[in-house]
């Protein structure tokens, strides 16, 4: 797994703008996909982040790279805990949740709907995805309910951290240095 890839599809995490993010990495074998986990890991290890497969299949795994203290004061926001009651997502901590999003990614052909909530997506703009409402916008992702202009913000502000990111990754900056200890985990 290859620091690029890692900065391409998660800079605004590991530089805490978002909760989490997503991509897929192939790999050869088990032991290449734990060893490449491990190697990320101890890049994000102190730093307030943390790296996972969420699903693995032929080769392909869905990575995860999160921010857990930012996860868990999402997913206490009263509408994505209505969302993850609705989805039969069971009460207590983010990982209890993490755990069963991992089964609901097993069973379901396309994305469960709710995987926003553990991206750092309004649960508003969750919800009116769910419900089919006339979206206003799309960036990363659709806005249905919450503010476009601040959504647009957000997603500018993303757009020029991937960049950014980018442009020091090329100046020779590790995956480590890029990744920031937030202060409330410090």
């Amino acid at each position: 797994m290859s620091d690029e890839i890692v900065i391409r599809c998660c800079a605004p995490t590991l530089a805490a703008i978002k909760t989490g993010s997503l991509f897929n990495f192939v790999f050869d074998s088990r032991e290449d996909l734990t060893q490449s986990l491990r190697n990320v890991n101890s890049c994000l290890t102190g730093k307030g982040a943390r790296a996972i497969p969420l699903r693995c299949r032929d080769g392909h795994a869905l990575i995860y790279i999160y921010r857990p203290k930012m996860l868990e004061r999402d997913l206490q926001d009263p509408v994505a805990q209505e969302i993850l009651a609705r989805c039969g997502y069971p009460a207590g901590g983010a990982e209890k949740r993490i755990a069963q999003l991992m089964i609901r990614l097993r069973e379901c052909a396309d994305f469960p709907h709710e995987i926003g909530l553990f991206l750092g997506y309004p649960p508003v703009d969750v919800r009116g995805f769910m419900e089919r409402k006339t979206c206003k916008c799309t960036g990363l992702w659709k806005v249905y309910e919450s503010d476009e202009a601040v959504a647009q913000r957000i997603f500018a502000r993303c757009r020029n951290c991937t960049d950014a990111y980018l442009r020091r990754r090329q100046q020779g900056w590790s995956l480590s240095r890029l990744t920031i200890r937030p202060r409330e985990s410090a």
